[in-house]
């Protein structure tokens, strides 16, 4: 990778040996590398690993988990907020475990639409609740600084599963609770 950083230096007209440039090929490799980490990790053999006996039958919910990942249309950043819910059936998830789902799928490159449903369904499928629910607010470089240009405009995208998404009153609590002003510490 650092070889073709360095080919891609020379091809924007800068000299790779300049000071200031001289590491950037290392670092940018490292950098994307973590970037990208999510590629080797296992969601489900996270989530399985963390499951525990519960009677526990109300809404779950871990909010404002900050999201980075990169866009693949342009390898472009794009960054917010996720905000992960289920509804327990028997089992209850470490909630630790959640905002580590998150960044499995967040660090690959990734549309927000993916990264949303990705997060919802490897829920579901390892902690089989009544209902997950999943949305993300996120801010996308490639509308920022490039393209339309516009800086404040954010996305937002759901995925409902399950209660979450057969029953009107469930998804409205979750939209309820997530609004809310965070819990003052």
């Amino acid at each position: 990778m650092e070889k073709y950083v360095e080919k891609l230096l020379i091809e924007m007209g800068e000299d790779p040996m300049r000071a200031g440039l001289k590491r950037t090929p290392e670092r940018f490799a490292s950098a994307f590398q973590f970037l990208t980490s999510g590629y080797k990790l296992d969601p489900k053999a996270l989530l399985t690993k963390a499951l525990f006996s519960e009677e526990y039958s109300e809404m779950v919910i871990v909010k404002d988990i900050e999201i980075f990942s990169l866009c693949e249309h342009h390898m472009l950043p794009f960054f917010g907020k996720a905000h992960v819910a289920y509804i327990p059936d028997g089992k209850i998830i470490g909630l630790s475990k959640i905002p580590r789902l998150v960044n499995i799928f967040a660090r690959r490159l990734q549309v927000q639409e993916r990264l949303t449903d990705q997060i919802s369904q490897a829920l579901f499928d390892a902690v089989k609740p009544h209902g997950a629910g999943v949305v993300i607010e996120a801010y996308h470089m490639c509308m920022m600084m490039r393209g339309v240009e516009k800086l404040r405009s954010y996305t937002i995208t759901s995925s409902m599963l399950g209660t979450f998404r057969e029953d009107r009153r469930t998804r409205q609590e979750f939209m309820s609770l997530i609004s809310r002003e965070k819990l003052a510490l």
